[in-house]
């Protein structure tokens, strides 16, 4: 149903600069990703609420205005089914929209233009049309957004066949991501947390400013990264939740527990293989997802694991947020979200068993 792509070997992929060479914010990374290859390509073009002069509310499309103009940079109104079904038409008709759909919890007023229409042409067409088209979205709690404003929700697209659905942690994989979703003939989802961009008005993470190269490269999608070494248990994650398993991963290494970290990076295709290797490797699985827990990702990821080797798993924890909306107050906020408190209980909890 979707076409197939060949990814670059590991070794043909720029390498990340040594650290304090060239260090970008997720933000700007993203950006000069998309920027990049609207040089590359006029197909190329930007659309959705705010992308113009305000530079997205996240900083998603800042300066792609004045390098590009209002015909390649297109501010919208507020109709969600408008202007993504308009990125589709224009898809179909052999352009390469990137679409911003400001926060992922919009998606119910757009869902029809979404699902029965940009996943699934190509297939109705018998694999004769294809939508090369991004529909890049904010996910996210942690700033007391509210429940209409702070969910994650990359399981429920992944749910759906006919999208790929990718989900950065880091500036470098912001680019490398973003690249591969602008060259891709099928319809891609990308997702940014709010907490991973490296915005100085928000909550400041120390690993969302980093080694970014300046040519143009491509993160492939559907291919995990074993971001930290370990052999006592495998931490397998993604987004924010990169960030924060690092955390509690160097600091339980003065306790004697080695933690391995996998950034699944894409949601959609899943990188089963990776995940099943380092289990492998470890016996003991945590798995730290910002979505929801019940019929998710976070499921699909350690029946990956017990379906190929039932007995590779001596224990598993799940760390998501409950199945419950997200609070407004922030003492609940957080009370549901997957905060470094909570992977740190899950992992010692493993441990003792």
């Amino acid at each position: 149903m979707t076409s197939a792509t060949t990814p670059a070997a590991a070794h043909d992929l720029p390498q990340e600069p040594e650290p304090g060479t060239r260090r970008l914010t997720t933000a700007k990374a993203l950006v000069e990703g998309i920027s990049q290859q609207m040089s590359a390509d006029d197909s190329v073009f930007v659309m959705g609420e705010d992308v113009g002069a305000y530079g997205g509310i996240f900083s998603s499309t800042t300066g792609l205005l004045d390098e590009f103009g209002p015909n390649r940079v297109l501010d919208t109104p507020i109709s969600e089914t408008a202007f993504i079904g308009m990125g589709i038409g224009a898809a179909v008709e052999g352009m390469r929209p990137i679409v911003e759909l400001m926060f992922v919890d919009f998606f119910g007023v757009c869902m029809d233009q979404i699902y029965n229409h940009m996943a699934k042409i190509h297939f109705e067409s018998g694999g004769h049309v294809r939508v090369p088209m991004v529909l890049m979205s904010a996910v996210g709690g942690g700033y007391s957004d509210g429940a209409q404003h702070s969910q994650c929700l990359w399981g429920t697209f992944a749910h759906l066949p006919g999208m790929k659905v990718v989900v950065p942690s880091t500036p470098y994989d912001a680019k490398g991501l973003m690249t591969a979703a602008i060259r891709c003939d099928d319809p891609v989802i990308y997702l940014f947390h709010k907490g991973v961009m490296g915005l100085p008005w928000m909550k400041k993470n120390r690993r969302s400013i980093a080694a970014v190269p300046e040519e143009p490269y491509e993160v492939p999608i559907g291919t995990a990264n074993v971001c930290r070494e370990g052999t006592d248990v495998t931490v397998v994650t993604l987004s924010l939740g990169v960030h924060h398993s690092l955390d509690v991963a160097e600091k339980l290494v003065d306790d004697g527990i080695d933690v391995e970290v996998v950034d699944l990076r894409s949601v959609v295709p899943l990188d089963r293989e990776t995940v099943s290797a380092s289990v492998g490797k470890t016996g003991r699985l945590v798995v730290v997802d910002e979505d929801y827990q019940s019929f998710g990702l976070s499921g699909e990821v350690i029946a990956s694991v017990v379906e190929r080797d039932p007995g590779a798993l001596r224990a598993v924890e799940r760390v998501c947020v409950p199945d419950v909306p997200i609070p407004y107050a922030r003492d609940l906020e957080y009370a549901v979200l997957p905060t470094p408190a909570r992977i740190e209980d899950a992992v010692r909890s493993v441990m003792r068993r």
